[in-house]
């Protein structure tokens, strides 16, 4: 075990899913792993093996933001020898195309600015999604019937900000498709330990229209990004 996960080695499959919110973990576990097994409830932050079509697949919650996705992300790489990670996330579209309820692959992540809370330097620079699992997820989208945008993104740790929706325009004007929390890092710590990884997540708030979803309908919301997911996870190996 690790100071953050309890797990024992070898609790965790090869390829592992990454929602920030523990509830989304254990509603993802429940609805479409086969035999989901809790390997991890330390500090509330849920963690599930399980099969898929036969394969193994592992499901972690991250909490909320760089600080505590690396944590999680660093010793499932460290420790736990995982050598893909998937994002199942949650991101805010900034464009009219990006609807609300949509997919976003990320193609590339940036930090907002300097004073992102993105932890600039550290684990080098974000290069980008593993090339194969970014034509593996349009393969499969597409098969699926699974509508989703490509494209770059934003990250910033600061939520709540004072400048409101107006901090996103210039990210707008670039033709940034969204915003969201941890996949810059994603991307990083993924090029240090030389894994695999890639970003989708689901639109549940809307910069530019102002437009938010309910936190109640949010886990059945998440079907389309959990299916995509888990079949990149068993046919990406």
């Amino acid at each position: 075990m690790t100071p953050h996960i309890e797990a024992d080695r070898g609790d965790y499959a090869d390829t592992v899913l990454l929602p920030g919110d523990p509830q989304r973990a254990e509603w993802m576990a429940n609805t479409f792993l086969e035999g989901p097994r809790c390997v991890n409830r330390r500090r509330g932050a849920l963690g599930f093996t399980g099969l898929y079509r036969g394969k193994r697949v592992s499901i972690q919650a991250t909490g909320i933001g760089v600080s505590s996705f690396l944590i999680y992300a660093h010793e499932l790489l460290d420790y736990h020898g995982v050598r893909t990670l998937i994002r199942t996330g949650t991101c805010g579209g900034l464009t009219a195309e990006v609807e609300l309820r949509s997919l976003v692959i990320s193609q590339s992540a940036r930090p907002e600015n300097t004073q992102s809370g993105q932890v600039f330097g550290l684990y080098g620079a974000a290069a980008g999604p593993d090339p194969a699992l970014l034509v593996l997820a349009l393969a499969k989208a597409a098969e699926l019937g699974i509508a989703l945008h490509v494209g770059p993104t934003v990250c910033s740790d600061i939520f709540h900000h004072p400048d409101g929706r107006a901090r996103f325009a210039e990210a707008r004007s670039a033709g940034i498709l969204a915003v969201d929390m941890e996949t810059s890092a994603l991307y990083r710590i993924a090029g240090h330990f030389g894994i695999r990884a890639l970003s989708i997540c689901t639109v549940v708030d809307h910069i530019e229209t102002g437009e938010l979803t309910d936190y109640s309908e949010r886990q059945g919301l998440f079907t389309d990004m959990s299916r995509l997911a888990l079949e990149i996870a068993v046919e990406g190996r």
